[in-house]
């Protein structure tokens, strides 16, 4: 099928899409031909819009023109910036129930606390910056020494280290949610076993993690400090004992049958463009739906990218949730404010390359991988998460950050969209990388999992998100991801850092 030269998305839209680069005069519609050049990605007016009149693309607002456009000039960063864009909240008003699904499986690790992992990995986990080349030094000693080749069940060793876990506070705000993340990687499913290593004078301590979290389990979870222990290389060796003993006991698992609704699935989007809106999103959107309709836990987070759109979530929302995403938005508001940092801080110069203008547009695409299922929970920052369903942990828009959130809530598997090219890893969970558009899908196939451009080619998005969610599914039994394959996940565990650093 021959791809059309630009596309309008909602019929009360004044703008289009350019699916390819328009030439001076290229044909948009009857009596509207491109004033100019216009990138791929990027919108075009279809009729006249005065300056101070919104600008509509999916049939709403996504900011204000700032002069006057005419028919087919390009609309961007020279004409269209943010203005008022109250919404109607009107909670509950789109609830819409999941038809019921054919059950699926997957081939899962299964955990003592019910939960199941779709990676068997065995963590070093730090409690401050303190100990994480020492964390690292364990690791490395144990990959040369082959200590896992006795242990084929086990995935890999996982050193998480950080920036942070001392020079703060000991309570409030910033302290709970590093403590919430920190014991999050301790209990999610796709660790088999932990060691955990301090310094021992910081101020996140392991004793407190340990007295409040219950990561008491003696056999999946052990802890030690570097200065109890003895220095640097007294560690690495009991470090690499204990590595040892903890193996043996994550090698007693093994894949086994799994109802699909034991899934924690994070959503990202990074590196987004005019196209992620149109194709990988709302394509990740249905494949969340799949997801809930087995049962799963489905999670959108990056609470400054929804700024804009989320009417559209407190919709698919009783009132007692909804009001919990606004206050979110309220104290992010006050947060970028008293920061001296604005909500519109977005879209990103990639972002903008891409096609993105403002924080409203980029919302209101992002917002699309949430599919259609009722919102069923709001969660803080790497708070567990309980609820099955479609729901929201609040984190920022910084996608390593907010995916550590997401982990540390509970996320078994990690589905990535991009327009742009993001290259990342999640370890312990896996990343599906999932392209917008053609053109990135040929330049760096191999970092993507997922070809989504071919939408704008006639592949429909429930075909498409059928794939995604039956790669999902083979991911979760084992399929290595690409980015697993390339070897990412060892420098994108970034907590979320609120506060003075002291």
């Amino acid at each position: 099928m021959t791809t059309p030269t630009a596309l309008c998305l909602h019929e009360r839209d004044n703008i289009m899409v350019a699916l390819l680069p328009l030439t001076p005069g290229a044909p948009l519609r009857a009596g509207v031909t491109a004033a100019g050049a216009i990138p791929a990605g990027h919108k075009v007016a279809i009729r006249a819009i005065a300056a101070g009149e919104p600008v509509l693309k999916y049939g709403q607002v996504i900011g204000i023109a700032t002069q006057d456009i005419a028919p087919g000039e390009h609309v961007h960063v020279q004409n269209l910036g943010m203005g008022p864009h109250k919404q109607d909240h009107g909670f509950g008003s789109d609830l819409a129930l999941l038809t019921a699904a054919e059950p699926a499986s997957f081939q899962g690790f299964h955990r003592p606390s019910g939960r199941v992992g779709t990676r068997n990995h065995i963590g070093i986990l730090t409690s401050v910056n303190c100990s994480g080349s020492v964390a690292r030094f364990i690791a490395e000693e144990a990959e040369r020494s082959g200590l896992l080749d006795a242990f084929p069940n086990v995935d890999g060793i996982v050193p998480i280290v950080h920036g942070t876990g001392c020079g703060m506070s000991g309570k409030g705000e910033g302290y709970e949610t590093l403590f919430r993340t920190i014991a999050g990687y301790g209990h999610n499913p796709n660790f088999g076993a932990i060691l955990m290593v301090g310094l021992g004078c910081e101020v996140m301590q392991i004793g407190d993690l340990v007295d409040r979290q219950a990561l008491k389990d003696s056999a999946r979870f052990r802890y030690m400090t570097i200065q109890q222990t003895g220095g640097t290389r007294a560690t690495v060796d009991k470090g690499l004992a204990i590595l040892r003993e903890l193996a043996a006991e994550a090698n007693k698992a093994s894949r086994a049958p799994a109802p699909a609704g034991k899934l924690v699935l994070g959503m990202q989007c990074g590196g987004s463009d005019g196209y992620s809106g149109i194709t990988a999103n709302p394509a990740l959107g249905i494949a969340s739906d799949l997801l809930v309709a087995q049962g799963g836990i489905s999670i959108l987070s990056e609470t400054s990218e929804i700024y804009g759109a989320e009417h559209l979530l407190t919709r698919r929302a009783d009132e007692a949730t909804g009001r919990k995403l606004l206050d979110l938005i309220d104290w992010w508001e006050d947060y970028t404010a008293r920061n001296f940092g604005e909500m519109d801080n977005n879209p990103s110069p990639g972002n903008k390359r891409g096609g993105l203008t403002t924080i409203l547009e980029k919302s209101l695409g992002a917002v699309a991988k949430g599919g259609h299922a009722p919102l069923s929970g709001v969660y803080r920052y790497g708070e567990p998460i309980d609820t099955p369903g479609f729901v929201f942990m609040d984190s920022p828009g910084y996608d390593p950050c907010s995916v550590t959130g997401q982990i540390a809530s509970g996320a078994n598997l990690i589905a990535f969209t991009t327009g742009r090219g993001s290259v990342s890893g999640y370890r312990p969970a896996p990343c599906i990388k999932i392209a917008s558009n053609q053109d990135l899908w040929q330049r760096m196939e191999p970092d993507m999992d997922v070809n989504c451009g071919d939408i704008l080619s006639g592949v429909t998005l429930e075909e498409k998100g059928a794939e995604i969610f039956a790669l999902m599914l083979r991911v979760a039994s084992g399929e290595p991801t690409k980015s697993e394959a390339q070897g990412f996940g060892a420098v994108e565990f970034v907590p979320w850092q609120i506060g003075a650093v002291m």
